[in-house]
């Protein structure tokens, strides 16, 4: 997974729930996922997944994420940065700026009817 900003966001500031640079209006609790993996998960547009990150040996989960298709690459998702925040794991840093790894984090999403493990 990954974590990206909106349109209408500076840093953790967000000015509105409409993100116009993917179309996306009126929600930021959404994962996006390429829609072939949604296919190969039964999953459709705007069903409800539970996210769990896996770091070091210990899980986080967070409920109630929105799924909608998008246009990434296979086997990986993105959230919108603060909302899953949670999800990173704070021992889980680069090794030079000791920043989180909000770009980089294990996920298995829990869905209405499978299990799927995505970066």
């Amino acid at each position: 997974m990954m974590t990206i900003r909106s349109h209408d966001q500076y840093n953790t500031t967000i000015y509105g729930l409409d993100d116009r640079y993917r179309g996306i209006k009126g929600n930021r609790r959404i994962i996006m996922m390429n829609p072939d993996d949604m296919l190969e998960l039964q999953i459709k547009t705007r069903d409800v997944v539970d996210v769990t990150s896996h770091y070091d040996g210990t899980t986080i989960t967070s409920s109630e994420w929105t799924v909608i298709p998008y246009k990434i690459p296979k086997r990986n998702i993105a959230a919108y940065f603060p909302e899953a925040n949670e999800l990173v794991p704070l021992d889980s840093t680069a090794d030079i700026s000791n920043t989180p790894t909000s770009k980089w984090i294990i996920c298995t999403i829990s869905g209405p009817k499978s299990t799927y493990e995505e970066e």
